[in-house]
């Protein structure tokens, strides 16, 4: 056991297969493969180069097919009769041969898209307005009972006090417990008469 090494030694470089039935090749082969220079690490060193080659023209492709489409919205969304971008952030984003064209076709459709966008705004200020009259037309909360004010504040002042031992202010929160249960009561007396 041991007294064969598992590695092979440094001077057997070459390894000899011996077979059986004889393999012949043409002296230009044997020529060619020992003069040429080029070695499996060369190989694939070009190989990785021609795969990086490929993904770089890939990604650019991409790269152009997204600002493509970048381009194609910011010119829907300049021209969208219902868009709520604002003049300034509208002209940022517009594509400069457009914007020099201020031909009768294009500052027409621009005032009907005007003219949308004031009839967008006047409906979203009027159904403002409707909720806001909705809203105060609802009950309001009643202003808290005094007694469960003050017992909601002696809680809140005892927590901040002994903020590392809330279990300190058990006497608190059981009177404001006592509070809320007997507001409560009264509650749903109103409730049910």
């Amino acid at each position: 056991m041991g007294s064969n090494t598992s590695k092979p030694s440094a001077s057997s470089s070459q390894h000899v297969f011996a077979s059986e039935t004889p393999v012949r090749f043409s002296q230009e082969l044997v020529n060619s493969l020992q003069t040429n220079p080029e070695t499996d690490s060369t190989r694939e060193k070009t190989l990785e180069l021609h795969i990086q080659e490929r993904v770089a023209q890939e990604l650019e492709r991409l790269q152009a097919r997204e600002s493509q489409m970048l381009k194609d919205l910011e010119d829907k969304i300049s021209t969208s009769p219902d868009g709520s971008t604002d003049s300034s952030h509208t002209q940022s984003t517009t594509i400069p041969d457009q914007s020099q064209d201020v031909g009768g076709k294009d500052s027409s459709a621009k005032a009907a898209g005007d003219k949308l966008r004031d009839l967008n705004r006047d409906s979203v200020q009027k159904n403002v307005t409707e909720l806001k009259k909705r809203l105060e037309g609802r009950r309001k909360l009643e202003d808290l009972d005094k007694d469960v004010e003050k017992a909601k504040s002696d809680i809140v002042n005892c927590l901040r006090t002994n903020d590392r031992r809330p279990l300190d202010c058990w006497k608190e929160a059981e009177a404001f417990r006592r509070e809320v249960a007997r507001l409560e009561k009264g509650f749903v007396e109103k409730v049910v008469r």
